[in-house]
């Protein structure tokens, strides 16, 4: 049956071409649970194809009260952690029959705020939001107010984060990687360190900095405030902050820890230019193995997360069927990898 110019193939048309009842192609094409007979439903997806039709998402979300949308929320998709994340939850998504969309935070807790209000209206399925979550107890309050909401209309949320909102959450164990790392360097042989952080309100850069800490305090060592530069948790921030610290003076300082590994290249690269020797007069380690640092010059020292297993179980958790009465929070840990940023000393 021929079509309109410029006309796109409806429901109806599909139904004609077919010779069935709408509602028995609606049913046909919409993954509706009420039978329908098999020769019908064979002329049915034959007469859309043939016809070119698509299915109308939103449609079909609002008939079914939910959609096969996965909405995904990253600080930064450019950031090698956020991707390798991001990879995992599209793996995982795309072995459900889920689409996923995708919005990016720019690291701001008011802008994730604002996404999440946006997509409550798209109604999607799965919502997991990604990144560190902020000491704000009014922004936090707002968000589990909005999650929650999109929870009572049948949709799920997953945080991979921190375990500070009563939602279920993968996280990873940033205190326990950074003070197993500091205690690998002590046995390196480093006794004197300087490090760049995020903002204090930042929890994963408050909790690896902690962790480094407490790990060289178990030897009897320190890292004095003076040489812990806050700066941004980017490449950028990295090379910023590594500057800051060389115009304080680095002192005794052996070896500069990054709370995350691109700010590490970032710092590596200033050191650099300012002819500072990586590693001979100063080592760095960081945070996360991302690829990039093992193609750096030297390889970076660092404490490797599973990334992209973190957003598999994302999606794991978002489809384990019914939330209990208690979120499900899943922990998963890191392994220090020793690289020739920081060789050991005599």
């Amino acid at each position: 049956m021929a079509q309109r110019a410029h006309s796109s193939p409806t429901l109806h048309d599909v139904a004609r071409e077919a010779g069935v009842s709408l509602a028995t192609a609606s049913r046909s094409l919409n993954g509706s649970t009420r039978k329908v007979n098999e020769e019908y439903r064979a002329r049915v997806l034959a007469a859309a194809e043939r016809l070119g039709y698509v299915a109308n998402l939103s449609a079909q979300t609002i008939a079914k009260g939910t959609s096969s949308t996965l909405a995904l929320l990253v600080s930064d998709i450019a950031d090698p952690y956020f991707a390798a994340i991001a990879a995992g939850v599209l793996s995982g998504a795309e072995q459900a029959g889920l689409i996923t969309t995708m919005g990016i935070t720019q690291r701001s807790a008011e802008r994730e705020l604002d996404l999440v209000k946006t997509l409550r209206g798209q109604r999607p399925r799965v919502l997991i939001l990604t990144g560190s979550r902020y000491v704000d107890a009014a922004l936090d309050e707002a968000l589990t107010r909005e999650l929650q909401a999109f929870e009572s209309t049948g949709g799920r949320v997953v945080m991979v984060s921190q375990r500070s909102l009563p939602f279920d959450t993968v996280q990873t164990d940033d205190y326990g990687g950074a003070r197993d790392l500091a205690e690998s360097l002590v046995d390196q042989g480093y006794r004197s360190f300087a490090a760049l952080t995020g903002v204090s309100s930042l929890m994963t850069a408050r909790d690896r900095l902690a962790g480094f800490r407490d790990g060289l305090a178990a030897h009897g060592l320190s890292l004095p405030d003076e040489r812990v530069v806050e700066t941004e948790f980017t490449r950028q921030g990295g090379y910023d902050g590594a500057g800051q610290l060389l115009s304080r003076g680095l002192g005794d300082a052996e070896l500069l820890f990054a709370v995350n590994d691109v700010m590490a290249v970032g710092a590596m690269s200033r050191l650099r230019e300012e002819s500072v020797d990586v590693p001979g007069s100063l080592a760095v380690a960081g945070f996360d193995d991302i690829s990039t640092a093992r193609d750096v010059t030297p390889a970076l020292t660092t404490v490797r997360l599973p990334l992209e297993r973190v957003g598999a179980a994302a999606i794991e958790l978002a489809l384990a069927g019914q939330r209990g009465d208690e979120p499900t929070l899943v922990t998963l840990g890191g392994e220090v990898v020793l690289r020739t940023s920081t060789p050991a000393r005599g």
